[in-house]
C-alpha cells in the first residue's frame, strides 16, 4: 500500500515551473497553485496581465490533489437550510454558481485539451437511515421546483441498479461530474504558463509587506513585488495571514483506493458509476477511478493528517466503513491511502473578496474541487476591475471564537457529530 494520493501518483508531473531565483515585479501575485490560484492565473494571463504564482510545494499538492475526485453541483447544506440562512436570492445564486463551476471546468478542459477523464456522471445523495430519506425528499422538492429541475428522487428499490448496498433512497443530481484531479491540475498549470503566467514551485511565502500601493512577498528563493495579491491557500494558509487563519478551520479528510476491481465486482458494487455521498454527519463519499478502483473517503478522524502513521490509522477506519457499506469488498486489497486538509468555515459557506489589502477565495468546506476553478476566475476578473460576479460578496465572515490557527476543539466536534449520527 502506498501512502500517497492516487491523483498525484497517476498523473504526469507539471514540468513548466520557473527555475532560478524568485524575483521581479508583477501586476498580480497569487499564493497557492491549487485550482483557485491556477484558474485565476490562467484568466489573468489570457487578458495580458503579468502574473506570478508562488507555491510552497508543487502544483496541486494541497486539497486540489487530495480530494475524492467529485465535481458535485448543489450546496454543502440542504437547499432549504441555505434559503433560511442566506435568503432565497443568495441561496439560488450560490447553488447556480456550483452549476456554473462544472460548466466552467468542462469549458477549460475542452479549450485547453486537458486529458483528465472528465465525465458528467451524476451524484447520488444516499439516505443512510429511513428518516434521512424523508429529509432528502423534502429538500429535493424545493431544489427541483426552485433551482434545479435536472434532479430526481430515487426509492430504495430504484437504487438497486446504482449501488450494491442497502440505502433507503437517494437524490440524484444529474449535472454532477467527476475527473482525474491530478491530471487536471497539471493541465491547468500548463495552460496558465502557455498564456504567459509564471509559476514557482517550492517557493513558500514566508513574509508579506505592503506599502505605497505595492506588496512584497518573501520566499526562501527570493522576493517578488506585485500591485495585487490573491491568497488562494485554503486550509494550508500560512500563519502570516492571521485574518484567514482565525476564520478557517483545517479539518482532516482521508481516502483509500482499492486495487482495480473486476467487471463482476463493479457490477455488484457500483453499477451506476456515479459519485456518491452518504447522509451521515460523519459520512463517506466514493466513486470509481478511471482504472476501476473504488476511491472511498470520509472524515475518518477529526484530526489533521500529519504523517504516515496518522494516515494509516484513518485508513483502517475507512477500510472498516467500506466493508460495512460493501461487504462484498471486505477483503479487497488497498493500494493507496492518503489524507489532506479541508478548509472549513464555521457556517460551511465559501468566502471570497478583498480584505486587509489582499484578495482571497477559500473556505470551500469540502466542496472546493468544483467551485474553486470558477471562483478563482471570478476573483481574477474582480482584480482586473470587471463586473463583480462573486456569489458570496458581502457575506459576513466573523472569526471563530478562541481559534487562532490550530483547531484544538476538533475532538469535541467529532464526538458531537458521532453522537448525533447515533441517535438521528
Amino acid at each position: 500500500m502506498q501512502f500517497q494520493s492516487y491523483w498525484h501518483d497517476t498523473a504526469r508531473a507539471f514540468a513548466d515551473a520557473a527555475q532560478g531565483p524568485v524575483e521581479g515585479h508583477y501586476d498580480v501575485a497569487i499564493i497557492g497553485a491549487g485550482f483557485t490560484g491556477l484558474a485565476a492565473a490562467r484568466q489573468l494571463a489570457t487578458a495580458g496581465v503579468k502574473v506570478v504564482v508562488l507555491e510552497g510545494e508543487r502544483v496541486g499538492w494541497g486539497a486540489s490533489g487530495r480530494n475524492g475526485g467529485h465535481l458535485n453541483n448543489g450546496l454543502a447544506h440542504s437547499f432549504l437550510s441555505a434559503k433560511a440562512a442566506l435568503g432565497v436570492e443568495r441561496a439560488v445564486a450560490l447553488y447556480r454558481a456550483f452549476d456554473d463551476s462544472i460548466d466552467t471546468i468542462e469549458a477549460i478542459i475542452t479549450a485547453e485539451g486537458i486529458d483528465c477523464d472528465f465525465r458528467r456522471a451524476g451524484k447520488l445523495k444516499l439516505a443512510s437511515k429511513p428518516q434521512h430519506f424523508e429529509a432528502i425528499a423534502r429538500n429535493f422538492e424545493a431544489v427541483h421546483k426552485d433551482v434545479d429541475p435536472d434532479t430526481a428522487l430515487l426509492t430504495a428499490n430504484e437504487l438497486k441498479g446504482e449501488v450494491g448496498s442497502r440505502f433507503h433512497g437517494a437524490m440524484l443530481s444529474k449535472k454532477s461530474a467527476m475527473m482525474h484531479m491530478g491530471r487536471y491540475a497539471a493541465g491547468l498549470a500548463a495552460a496558465a504558463v502557455r498564456h504567459g503566467a509564471t509559476i514557482f514551485e517550492q517557493a513558500a511565502v514566508t513574509g508579506h509587506r505592503q506599502g505605497s500601493g505595492r506588496h512584497s512577498l518573501e520566499t526562501a528563493r527570493g522576493t517578488v513585488t506585485a500591485d495585487h495579491v490573491l491568497v488562494a491557500t485554503g486550509a494550508y494558509t500560512p500563519s502570516l495571514f492571521g485574518y484567514f487563519r482565525r476564520r478557517i478551520i483545517s479539518v482532516g479528510s482521508f481516502l483509500i483506493a482499492t486495487r482495480p476491481l473486476s467487471d463482476a465486482e463493479i457490477t455488484a458494487t457500483m453499477p451506476g458509476n456515479r459519485t456518491c455521498v452518504t447522509s451521515m454527519n460523519i459520512g463517506n463519499y466514493f466513486r470509481l477511478s478511471p482504472d476501476k478502483r473504488l476511491i472511498f473517503g470520509g472524515r475518518a478522524r477529526f484530526s489533521a493528517t500529519s504523517d504516515q502513521r496518522s494516515d494509516a490509522k484513518s485508513g483502517d477506519i475507512l477500510r472498516a466503513s467500506l466493508a460495512e457499506i460493501f461487504p462484498q469488498l471486505a477483503g479487497v486489497e488497498i493500494d493507496y491511502c492518503w489524507g489532506g486538509l479541508v478548509d472549513m468555515t464555521k457556517d460551511r459557506y465559501p468566502r471570497a473578496g478583498y480584505v486587509d489589502g489582499v484578495w482571497y477565495a477559500m473556505g470551500y468546506s469540502g466542496h472546493g474541487a468544483q467551485l474553486s476553478t470558477h471562483l478563482g476566475m471570478i476573483m481574477a476578473d474582480a482584480i482586473m476591475g470587471k463586473a463583480n460576479r462573486n456569489p458570496v460578496k458581502g457575506l459576513e465572515w466573523p472569526a471563530v471564537p478562541g481559534h487562532f490557527g490550530k483547531p484544538w476543539f476538533l475532538p469535541m466536534v467529532g464526538l458531537y457529530y458521532k453522537t448525533l449520527d447515533r441517535f438521528k
